[in-house]
């Protein structure tokens, strides 16, 4: 790990809301103080560095990502474009008449599409060619033949070529079979895009046993981010046999890596049209589940909750679908009468009875929300939650009810870059539509605050100096600007992971 400056300044900057100018001044990685410009004595031997008016905020986190995924999804054939299934087929077709003789694609939304995914239609473009195309929500897999034998789920794909949940995810874990160097090399590749866009850490949700992965890479010399790394039930033996706890540092990693948090899945995707819900979807095909799926039973999930909380590892669970966001919540409420007191997640809350918004305030959970999912899913919500959408990312009643907030991507289903979230959250508005529900948006000062890991939307002495230095003023600025928020450096402990400031 590179070093940390002892000392530094940076002069001149400006806190959000305010224009009086100030100088921050660092020693030992945390801020020591914040003081009008040129007034304090600065720290001897300190670094200068001018920031010119610029705007100094806390540093930004992404609390729900799949890193390796998203590392990986910029390599494989991108079909975000593509309306159709047959649109998906010739985008296949290109790339094989291109020479591909293995092909992964990345992206695809079929929830609108006028036609159905089919395994004949991949097979007539692709041949020999093994064909696995991953949804954009991670949820679904549409196959060729040649891959379902490749990957032995011929009967699992059948006519359509289609792999839902549990079968997708497994085979999506095949598929990550890449050698760690190679991975490791796309991984921080990501890290520093994303030190670029302010980020100072990340809650990493991908489905393997991270805790090796992130040891290896921070000692490789990764060290762009702090990271959380969740634990998914396969692996929650291991974590507490090795006496894993929530918040413990990972040794060995200069406290970058900690333990986080019980990751489980309980229902499927919008998209998917496999959100857990109580109204049915309209329109299924006579293979889908009419009100979407709960992936695990409750008599199943409390005891694994409870198994982990007890063990000191906190629940961070998965509910999309408003019956299944209802469900963990009754589960919560099993595991700990007495509330979580901001301790445990559930992870997207997109679907949400009115009443459900006062239990997570009076258990103390937090809504681990993904606003930009907003923007990709509404046109699919008017269409199979018709009637219901004013319950859809309730960003605004669960602020007001006291829910904390805590706001990421669940990159690649959406970009990891905080601004993109805090964009949606604020405006609700996406490419000059009119904003979706307006009603369920927050201030910026909100949306910021819930980005940065309990920092709060403003910088305070007293803490580590994990900092992000931007051009605009966050709490002033129009709404679709924030979703391209110029950032002129990022700090980590008070060492720069990223700096346009010479």
């Amino acid at each position: 790990m590179s070093g940390v400056d002892r000392a530094l300044v940076l002069a001149g900057g400006r806190l959000p809301g305010r224009d009086a100018p100030v100088d921050v001044h660092v020693v030992d990685g945390a801020i020591a103080a914040i003081a009008p410009a040129g007034v304090a004595p600065e720290p001897e031997g300190a670094d200068r560095v001018a920031l010119g008016g610029r705007f100094v905020i806390p540093g930004l986190w992404d609390r729900h990502v799949h890193m390796s995924q998203w590392a990986m999804a910029a390599r494989r054939l991108d079909l975000a474009a593509a309306e159709s299934a047959a649109a998906t087929a010739a985008l296949v077709a290109a790339s094989v008449e291109g020479g591909a003789t293995e092909l992964i694609g990345f992206g695809y939304r079929d929830g609108l599409w006028p036609d159905a995914p089919d395994l004949g239609l991949l097979d007539r473009v692709s041949g020999d060619v093994p064909v696995v195309l991953v949804s954009a929500d991670l949820h679904s897999c549409w196959l060729n033949s040649a891959a379902a034998r490749r990957h032995g789920v011929v009967a699992a794909a059948g006519t359509s070529g289609l792999l839902r949940e549990d079968d997708c995810f497994a085979l999506v874990r095949a598929l990550d079979d890449v050698p760690a160097d190679v991975l490791d090399a796309w991984v921080a590749d990501a890290a520093a895009a994303a030190a670029a866009r302010g980020v100072v850490g990340v809650v990493d949700y991908e489905m393997r046993w991270n805790r090796d992965d992130w040891a290896r890479r921070v000692g490789g010399g990764l060290d762009l981010l702090r990271v959380v790394f969740g634990i998914y039930p396969q692996h929650l033996d291991r974590a507490l046999d090795e006496r894993l706890h929530t918040g413990d540092p990972v040794p060995g990693t200069h406290g970058l890596v900690t333990v986080g948090g019980a990751k489980v899945i309980t229902d499927g995707s919008l998209n998917t049209r496999t959100a857990w819900c109580f109204d049915p979807y309209p329109g299924l095909g006579a293979d889908e589940h009419p009100h979407g799926l709960a992936t695990v039973p409750y008599d199943e999930l409390v005891p694994h909750l409870r198994r982990a909380h007890a063990g000191g590892i906190t629940p961070a669970v998965h509910a999309i679908g408003d019956r299944a966001n209802a469900r963990v919540l009754d589960a919560f409420e099993a595991v700990s009468p007495g509330g979580w007191h901001g301790r445990a997640t559930i992870e997207h809350a997109q679907l949400l009875r009115h009443e459900d918004v006062a239990r997570f305030a009076a258990l103390g959970v937090v809504a681990s929300v993904q606003p930009e999912h907003a923007m990709d899913d509404r046109d699919v919500a008017d269409r199979y939650w018709a009637g219901r959408t004013d319950r859809a990312f309730m960003l605004a009643e669960l602020a007001a009810a006291g829910v904390e907030l805590a706001l990421g991507s669940d990159a690649p289903v959406a970009p990891l870059d905080p601004w993109v979230a805090i964009s949606a959250a604020v405006g609700r508005a996406r490419d000059g539509r009119e904003p979706w529900h307006p009603e369920q948006a927050v201030e910026a000062r909100v949306a910021l605050a819930a980005s940065t890991d309990g920092a709060g939307h403003e910088v305070r002495q007293g803490v580590r100096a994990d900092l992000a230095v931007v051009e605009l003023d966050p709490l002033a600025v129009p709404a679709d600007r924030l979703r391209t928020m110029p950032v002129a450096a990022t700090l980590l402990g008070g060492r720069f992971t990223h700096s346009t400031l010479g």
